[in-house]
């Protein structure tokens, strides 16, 4: 089963969950992000995903191409960034990422949100995605 990553920003989200992709810890992936002038507080990390897409290469990550909405839990590919929480402000839309897993421990949802009890999720059912991005 793949470790989740909390984040130690509350905007963090797209660099704990590129850091659980990676492998690596929050603040490993937040210098990775500080030197590519990526930051938690960018709102851009959680309303488009070129921030994310950008450190995804820099750990050597293939995402898809473009963003697909989400089906259901089983059409899901077996990595992937997920967009919940989806809401707009403005004319402007805004998420949280988590990522999704299948291996042979099952489905799960890392969520990196600090304040949960547990950072691996199977309450598919409370959460919403709106779309994903596969990961490779």
């Amino acid at each position: 089963m793949m470790k989740p990553v909390i984040q130690l920003e509350r905007t963090g989200c797209g660099i704990a969950s590129v850091a659980a992709l990676a492998s690596v810890s929050y603040t490993a992936a937040k210098q990775v992000a500080d030197r590519m002038g990526v930051r938690a507080t960018d709102s851009r990390l959680w309303s488009e995903t070129t921030h994310v897409r950008r450190l995804l290469k820099q750990y050597r990550l293939r995402a898809s191409t473009r963003e697909l909405p989400f089906a259901s839990w089983d059409a899901l590919p077996n990595r992937a960034l997920l967009a919940i929480k989806w809401h707009r402000i403005t004319d402007r839309a805004f998420w949280h990422w988590v990522v999704f897993i299948r291996d042979v421990s099952g489905p799960y949802v890392l969520d990196s949100k600090r304040n949960l009890k547990r950072h691996v999720r199977m309450d598919f059912g409370r959460m919403k995605p709106r779309w994903f991005i596969e990961v490779q």
